[in-house]
């Protein structure tokens, strides 16, 4: 049986602006990411630098917005020295994180490169296990100096006069973690960080910092890492990392599409712990949230490579409902955008991510669809819907609404509604009645849906999961109908007023 909803939308209630880098990825030397994903110089596909003309046209699709590298894991015991320069003069070496033999071949210019032919920024992460607070500041120099001083001369050597004037900076990957290389306690941790930050700024003064925050909620050191590491480091970041990784491995659907729930709980809590930081130091300045890890990940966790070149590791396969789940997390980076300001879905090729290669094919997996839709219609401000539908039972979350919904509205007009229907069997009769800027007609109307949370595109049926264009919804009197049909994700988008 249908239910009916309806959503109130008002042009006048804001709720902050949308980051453009909240359509971001994540770019990690493990398993098959970079080689044979990105990169592949013995590729029917290759261009002239090694990418795959094929992954690029796709992640074009998905217009990445900034994209996180080279890890993860891999940046604690990576040495950037060792990925630049000639290519023959490269050293092999064994990789301890995802215990593979790195080759080097693609290093910090062959992502420069990567990242300007995307038009995406570049988003470095800094080796904080066993790298040095000089070798941090060495890179920054490396990357952004003028020539006239030793690593700006070697990048000038290597074949990059100009700086690459990358921006954004991550200082360590998971720090709280036992598994990471180097691991450190937190006020350890913190002191190295703001030393680092001292010489790196001094650099480059226009940089931006992300302080490594927890490496999850269930950490048993979660919230405090983040409070002590803010209190000893906060004027000099900008950002403070997050990262959380959803699945499914009890079958639990009805709790599994009901995730947003603790998404934002995440984010409240480090929202809180931001304001009390702030507050204990009497500061005016502000960090802000970089959730620069998330997606569904729980079905594959083989990660250890037994020490050969791009093994196949973390190669999920999606399905329906993990689309929901990213569609509904992206929901929630429009809810929260007054706080959360970047986010990168890790990660982008291969590795649990929306593209699986072959030698000589791609596939777009089921999350490919909600990430592209995001990104071609949300920006500008986010407002602040009101949702009144039923709600249903979860044995995670208890009681939670079968819609889950985001909205947003730019200068020019142009608005866009997000809406998942959570339910497994019912569809949803939805009156969207907007109270103040209502267009004319909902003319962009897209919907991933299907009536099998499990089904999946595979290379052999890989249209089982896509995004299918339906016909414009009129609105009259500020009002307009629309039926949701159960287990669906429907972005529905007017160019402009009416």
């Amino acid at each position: 049986m249908p239910f009916q909803a309806r959503i109130y939308m008002d042009a006048n209630r804001k709720l902050g602006e949308i980051s453009p880098l909240l359509f971001g990825g994540f770019a990690e030397h493990l398993g098959r990411c970079i080689y044979g994903g990105i990169y592949d110089p013995a590729s029917p596909h290759a261009d002239e630098n090694g990418f795959r003309t094929d992954v690029m046209q796709a992640l074009r699709e998905l217009n990445f917005s900034i994209i996180r590298y080279p890890g993860g894991n891999f940046v604690s015991g990576y040495n950037w020295r060792d990925g630049v320069g000639p290519r023959d003069q490269r050293p092999r070496r064994r990789e301890l994180a995802w215990q593979s033999i790195e080759t080097n071949q693609f290093g910090t210019n062959e992502f420069i490169q990567f990242c300007r032919k995307l038009g995406a920024e570049p988003m470095m992460g800094l080796n904080f296990g066993t790298g040095s607070i000089q070798d941090a500041a060495d890179l920054v120099e490396y990357c952004n100096a003028p020539v006239g001083t030793k690593y700006a001369d070697l990048r000038a050597s290597h074949g990059f006069r100009e700086p690459h004037n990358v921006r954004y900076w991550c200082l360590g990957n998971e720090m709280d973690g036992h598994w990471q290389i180097g691991h450190l306690e937190a006020e350890d941790y913190a002191k190295k960080a703001r030393e680092a930050a001292k010489m790196m700024k001094w650099h480059d003064s226009n940089i931006k910092l992300v302080l490594c925050g927890s490496s999850g909620p269930g950490m048993p050191t979660y919230p405090d890492w983040d409070r002590i590491t803010l209190e000893i480091c906060w004027e000099q970041v900008d950002y403070l990392s997050m990262h959380y990784y959803a699945g499914n491995p009890h079958n639990d659907t009805a709790s599994y599409l009901a995730m947003a729930v603790q998404f934002e709980n995440h984010v409240d809590t480090l929202a809180a712990v931001l304001r009390y930081v702030k507050a204990k130091l009497r500061s005016k300045h502000d960090v802000f949230l970089s959730w620069d890890e998330w997606n569904v990940w729980y079905k594959n966790h083989v990660s250890q490579g037994g020490w050969t070149e791009a093994p196949h590791l973390l190669e999920e396969i999606y399905n329906l409902e993990d689309a929901l789940v990213v569609a509904q997390w992206m929901n929630v980076f429009l809810r929260k955008c007054s706080v959360v300001k970047i986010a990168c879905l890790a990660q982008i090729v291969n590795v649990i991510a929306p593209i699986l290669t072959t030698a000589d094919k791609i596939l777009k997996q089921s999350t490919f669809y909600p990430f592209m839709l995001f990104r071609r219609f949300a920006g500008g401000s986010s407002l602040d819907v009101l949702v009144q539908c039923p709600k249903y039972e979860t044995k995670q979350f208890g009681d939670v609404p079968l819609l889950d919904v985001s909205a947003c509205l730019d200068e020019s007009g142009r608005q866009a509604v997000f809406a998942v229907n959570r339910s497994q069997t019912d569809p949803a009769v939805v009156e969207l009645v907007w109270q103040s800027g209502a267009p004319s007609v909902l003319d962009e109307v897209h919907q991933v849906a299907g009536t099998d949370p499990k089904a999946a595109n595979s290379f052999e049926q890989p249209n089982v999961v896509t995004a299918q264009k339906l016909p414009p919804v009129p609105v009259s009197d500020a009002r307009a109908v629309v039926e949701l049909p159960p287990l669906s994700f429907t972005v529905m988008a007017a160019s402009g007023s009416g």
